[in-house]
């Protein structure tokens, strides 16, 4: 899977992604922005330098995508860097390293290995070991919940009865992070998808979406990936997500299988992929909510915002409940540096993007933070914490959930 000659030469090189680059905006060089690094594929695609070459500046890309939503050209960029990544671990790793890659993202699509990660992580903070794993796994300690909500006896393979009239059959995906760390966030998709008129279907053999192999240059694992999980959700109406960057990847995978027979079966699902988020907007948040005091900033997470496009919809739910204050935060739209596993690939600059992200939050001065994926609220939830003011962590779908079944 090679970058697009096509693809390449969209870009018009006018540089109006350069501000909205964070590896750009820490670094100022040019070969660490979307343009220069477009630059670098498009003389590697013609054979004027190797890929190996070209590796470091990839590598330091988060993938945020804030690139594309700045472009006036229409630049792919999403797909451009993945083919790229594709073409720098087959090209420029070593068989050591693509082992060690692969390695680790298998801990993170695995949710046994990730349970014992998350093991080993709390075992080096207590035993003060700095290191980007250990930072990142001990975060689930410092995330601070609402009151529990009401219980739904969770059971794979379960069908959820819509309450009411219902409306259409919803599928929901269960991931490997979210479903692993916080399966509040699904107990509240459910009831809030249920109460809105949804039959919801939990597939007991639902597996990872694919998402972190695709965005690291893994295309055909992540085939492998998708190919089971279309199967497993071709008989529902809708596909509900709540974690940004699987989300992303699932409404993609027309770009995945687009040289493949399975192709018109991988445009169907990404045609019937939703954010949480999309549905309830769409739909119409119900009347009647309770209210939830608090004032909250929203983080827009970047496969959710310059991967989907979503932006409104998050901000919609939260100011319909009663007594909660969003405030905007200065560079919202601003990668935390979380980025799937970039944080340990590349912990300098995801500890710049981080640092970064925590001051805005903190300069809003909110009592909790609202975001809609897995990977940021657990970095941002340590960065918190390590600058000693730690904040409870929400979903959207969470409040909302809580604003509607408080009694």
């Amino acid at each position: 899977m090679e970058p697009k000659r096509l693809d390449l030469q969209k870009c018009i090189h006018c540089g109006l992604c350069l501000q909205a680059c964070p590896t750009f905006v820490e670094r100022g060089e040019e070969a660490d922005s979307p343009r220069g690094r477009i630059y670098l594929m498009r003389a590697a695609v013609e054979g004027q330098i190797e890929w190996k070459q070209a590796a470091p500046h990839i590598d330091q890309c988060l993938g945020c995508l804030s690139c594309q939503t700045a472009c006036p050209s229409g630049v792919p960029y999403s797909n451009l860097i993945e083919s790229a990544r594709a073409q720098v671990e087959h090209h420029a790793r070593s068989p050591l390293q693509r082992f060690i890659r692969r390695t680790l993202i298998r801990s993170f699509t695995t949710p046994s290995r990730l349970n014992l990660l998350l093991r080993m992580g709390r075992l080096l903070r207590m035993r003060r070991m700095p290191i980007p794993v250990a930072r990142l796994l001990g975060a689930p300690e410092t995330i601070v919940k609402l009151p529990t909500l009401p219980k739904t006896k969770w059971q794979p393979q379960s069908v959820y009865p819509a309450v009411g009239e219902r409306r259409a059959r919803v599928g929901l995906l269960l991931g490997c992070a979210m479903k692993t760390l916080f399966p509040s966030v699904h107990q509240a998709t459910v009831e809030v998808l249920r109460l809105l008129g949804a039959e919801v279907i939990v597939p007991k053999r639902q597996g990872c979406c694919g998402a972190l192999w695709a965005h690291n240059g893994y295309p055909e694992l992540a085939k492998r990936q998708a190919v089971s999980l279309i199967k497993v959700f071709e008989s529902v109406d809708y596909i509900a997500v709540n974690a940004a960057g699987c989300g992303s990847t699932m409404k993609e995978y027309t770009h995945l299988f687009e040289d493949s027979r399975a192709l018109p079966d991988a445009e169907s699902f990404s045609q019937r992929t939703r954010d949480v988020s999309e549905l309830i907007a769409e739909w119409g948040i119900p009347s009647g909510l309770k209210p939830v005091p608090m004032r909250v900033v929203y983080q827009d997470a970047c496969h959710l915002l310059h991967g989907q496009g979503v932006h409104s919809q998050p901000r919609q739910i939260l100011k319909a409940i009663p007594g909660l204050e969003l405030v905007e935060m200065e560079g919202a739209d601003l990668c935390c540096g979380s980025a799937g596993i970039y944080n340990m690939l590349q912990p300098d600059m995801a500890r710049r993007n981080l640092k970064r992200k925590v001051k805005h939050i903190l300069d809003a001065n909110p009592a909790a933070v609202v975001s809609a994926n897995p990977g940021c609220t657990l970095w941002l939830s340590q960065g918190l914490h390590e600058a000693g003011r730690p904040l409870p962590f929400y979903h959207p779908v969470e409040l909302l959930a809580q604003s509607l079944l408080e009694e």
